[in-house]
C-alpha cells in the first residue's frame, strides 16, 4: 500500500534538508514572476514564508537590494539559509502562528502556503493582510481545484493543499487585495499556477 503522505511538511523537510540543497534548481526559471513581484514593491522588506534554504528565490531577492525575513517550519532550512545569507532576518516558526512581526513591503509564499491544508489555507489571507503594508505586494503559488495532491520529495510522498481558482480571487478581495497578475500552470515556470497581487 502506497504511504500516506504526512500534512505535517515540516518533519519531511527537516530530515531532507541537506537533499533539498542538492536537488533544488537554482537556475532561477522563476525569475520573470520574481522580477514581477520585485517592480510591484514599494520598498524592499520582504517576507519569505517557507523559505527554505533561502536559495535561489530570497537570495535572488537580496542580491536586488531586498532586505528579508525568512520564514521556515523546519530549523534544518534555516541553519542553511542563515548560513548562506547572514545579515538577514531567518526565523523557525509555522506562518500559521508566526511571531510579532511588523508590516512587510511584500510577502512571498512561494511553493510553501500550498502545504497547508485547505481548511487552513482561508485564515491565511487576514495574516497577509495583517502583514503587507497598503501598496504592498503579495505573490503565492496555489493548486487551481480544491483538494490535496500528492507529490514527492527524497523517495516520499509529498502533501500539497489548495482551494480553487473563485475561493483564491475571492478572499483575495475579501481582504483588500487586487489582482495584478495571475496564470494557472504556467508553462513558462515548469507549471507553477502564481498568484501575484497588490494590497490596496
Amino acid at each position: 500500500m502506497p504511504e500516506t503522505p504526512d500534512p505535517d511538511v515540516t518533519r519531511l523537510y527537516q530530515t531532507g534538508a541537506a537533499a533539498w540543497l542538492k536537488a533544488r534548481d537554482t537556475s532561477l526559471f522563476e525569475r520573470p514572476w520574481l522580477d514581477a513581484f520585485r517592480a510591484a514593491l514599494p520598498g524592499p522588506r520582504v517576507l519569505d514564508l517557507g523559505c527554505g534554504t533561502g536559495r535561489p528565490m530570497a537570495g535572488h531577492l537580496i542580491a536586488n537590494g531586498c532586505a528579508l525575513t525568512g520564514v521556515d517550519g523546519a530549523p534544518a532550512m534555516i541553519d542553511h539559509a542563515s548560513a548562506a545569507f547572514p545579515g538577514h532576518t531567518w526565523l523557525t516558526a509555522d506562518m500559521r502562528a508566526l511571531p510579532p512581526l511588523v508590516p512587510f513591503d511584500g510577502i512571498l509564499a512561494w511553493h510553501s502556503f500550498f502545504h497547508l491544508p485547505p481548511d487552513d489555507q482561508p485564515a491565511m489571507f487576514a495574516t497577509f493582510a495583517r502583514l503587507t503594508v497598503p501598496g504592498g505586494a503579495l505573490m503565492f503559488t496555489s493548486g487551481t481545484e480544491r483538494g490535496t495532491a500528492t507529490g514527492s520529495f527524497d523517495g516520499r510522498p509529498l502533501y500539497h493543499g489548495s482551494l480553487d481558482t473563485a475561493e483564491y480571487r475571492d478572499l483575495l478581495t475579501g481582504h483588500g487585495f487586487t489582482v495584478l497578475r495571475h496564470t494557472a500552470s504556467d508553462p513558462a515556470c515548469r507549471g507553477a499556477t502564481v498568484w501575484l497581487a497588490r494590497r490596496g
